[in-house]
């Protein structure tokens, strides 16, 4: 359940990046509350999370799912570089977020 939980934190850690994106330009009546609401459930998911997960690997994977997550939505939807380097480096993270979850004792 806490690993849910956790998945769960790091989509909404892309929400409250969405939110910000907005921000940016200038759309305050949407940025905004998507902001405050996906990154405030985002920590309170992963609080959750880390009561059985440990906190280096909860923490690494969250911010994994984020950094991925927003750098896939970016290329979608807001015209960011496709570049096969930027692609071996988000490739590079899930291999890292998938061996902290591997090594999980």
């Amino acid at each position: 359940m806490n690993w849910l939980m956790l998945i769960l934190a790091g989509g909404l850690e892309v929400v409250g990046v969405i939110g910000f994106e907005r921000l940016t330009q200038r759309r305050i009546a949407s940025g905004l509350p998507l902001a405050v609401a996906g990154f405030g459930l985002a920590l309170f998911c992963l609080y959750h999370a880390m009561t059985t997960i440990p906190m280096g690997v909860a923490y690494g994977v969250f911010t994994g799912i984020g950094a991925v997550g927003s750098t896939v939505i970016g290329i979608l939807f807001w015209g960011d570089s496709p570049r096969p380097a930027r692609l071996a480096c988000i490739a590079a993270i899930v291999v890292a977020v998938v061996g902290l979850k591997a090594t999980v004792g």
